[in-house]
This record gives structure tokens, sequence and C-alpha cells, in this order.
């Protein structure tokens, strides 16, 4: 057996210590970074689902003379783009219900949906009516739409999901499990017509009421109309004392 003096175990000794101190700083990163993830799984999965119900919302989350707009069918690189700087110039957040197979095809306009602080909705793969499918084909599609959203924008939240053509079936409940609240709406302008600015600006102003969800598009066809309408409806609406806010997140 080989014998260390004294003095040779004093000078392995800092050594030692460096190496235990590294060691030490290394291992703290990975233990909190292994935490931040067991936290965002935990958060993205039962705890979500608790902030959501089965119950199909159309309204604001603290009613009054407030409103929220939504915007379906995107993205668009058409008129996305023009809708989002619409909404930066105007200082408004909406709620933006995205189609997976656009999803698929403009996975920037994602990105630059989220980067502008917008809400994200789940509306489905190839926006399908799903008044008649069963609870494991709907949780099939919503499950690869919001694959696809996530893999446009990691990480991002999806607390919305609305069914196409308001055709609900048992979607509410498999969105709920996902944890998703069914999104309605109070007020569907029409804008799939399209019936020209000004009567999408009348459609708004004489339909809104208290509290209410406004159903309107980006996606699915030429809607430059709406876009222009967004434009004028949000400095009008404000100067009658409406404010804009996001939807509740249970019924």
């Amino acid at each position: 057996m080989t014998t260390i003096s004294a003095s040779e175990r004093a000078a392995r000794e800092p050594a030692r210590s460096r190496c235990a101190r590294r060691m030490h700083r290394l291992a703290i990163p990975l233990l909190i970074s292994g935490g931040l993830c067991l936290g965002a799984s935990s958060v993205a999965g039962p705890a979500q689902a608790r902030q959501a119900d089965a119950k199909v919302v159309d309204s604001t989350r603290h009613g009054g003379r407030s409103v929220a707009f939504t915007f379906d069918d995107g993205p668009n690189p058409t008129d996305t783009p023009h809708l989002l700087e619409v909404l930066r110039k105007r200082h408004v957040e909406a709620v933006f219900c995205l189609w997976g197979d656009h999803v698929k095809e403009h996975p920037e306009l994602v990105r630059a949906i989220v980067a502008a602080g917008h809400t994200l909705c789940n509306h489905t793969m190839h926006h399908d009516d799903m008044g008649a499918w069963s609870p494991e084909d709907i949780r099939a599609d919503l499950e690869r739409t919001s694959a696809e959203i996530h893999r446009a924008a990691p990480g991002v939240r999806i607390p919305y999901f609305r069914a196409p053509n308001g055709s609900w079936g048992q979607t509410p409940q498999v969105a709920t499990e996902l944890g998703m609240q069914p999104l309605g709406w109070r007020l569907a302008v029409g804008d799939w017509e399209p019936p020209g600015t000004d009567e999408l600006v009348r459609r708004v102003e004489e339909g809104i009421t208290p509290g209410a969800v406004i159903l309107m598009h980006d996606g699915g066809g030429d809607r430059s109309q709406t876009v222009e309408a967004v434009d004028r409806l949000i400095p009008s609406l404000r100067a009658q004392g409406w404010h804009f806010t996001s939807p509740a997140r249970r019924g």
C-alpha cells in the first residue's frame, strides 16, 4: 500500500475542493432546469385543465363595456400580417383560432402572432364538422393541431378551443380534458361573405353587447374588408367607452 505524506495530502486537498465546487456549480443549473421542466409540465397538464370547464364561453372576463375580438381560420399570409399591424398600432390584443393545415403551411405567422402578445386557440386540423365525431377521433385531431402549433411556436399556451361552424358535439368535454376552454361567440359579423367594410362596421356597432366575444376571420378567404373594419372599429368603440380584453377562462 502506498503511503501518502501529510504534505502530499495538503497539496491534493485544494484540488479536490476545486473539483467538488466545480461539480456543485454544474449540478445546480441541471437541478434548476429539471425543476422548471417539471413545473412547466404540470402547468400544461392537470393544472391547466382545472382552469377550464366544458361550458362554452361567449363573454369576456369582466363583463361591462368590454369586448373580445377573436379571429378564425388563419394564419393567412395575405391578411394576417396586415391585421397584426392594425392591432399593434391600436394597442389591442386578440385571440387567433388557428386552422392546423394553415399553421403547417405558415409557421412563421404563428410565431408573429405569439410575438405580438396575442392568445392562441385550437380550431382543429382541417376545419371539419365534428358534431357527430367520437371523443377518440376528436382527441386525435385536437392533439395533432396543438402539436402543429407547438412545432411552430414551442411551449406556447393554447388556452382555448373553438369548434368549426359552432358544431360542438362532444368537443367541449374533450377540449376541457386537454386543458382548453371551449370558446364560442356572442356576435358573428358574417365577414365570410364578405359584405363590405361599411356593413361590417355597422354590424359590430349595432350588435355589440356588454362583455361580448366577437367572431371575425383573418383566414379562409379574402379578409381585407375585415382588416379595414377592425382598423375603424377600435377607435370608434373606444370613443363610445368600450375597452378590449380577453374571453373568460371558465364558463
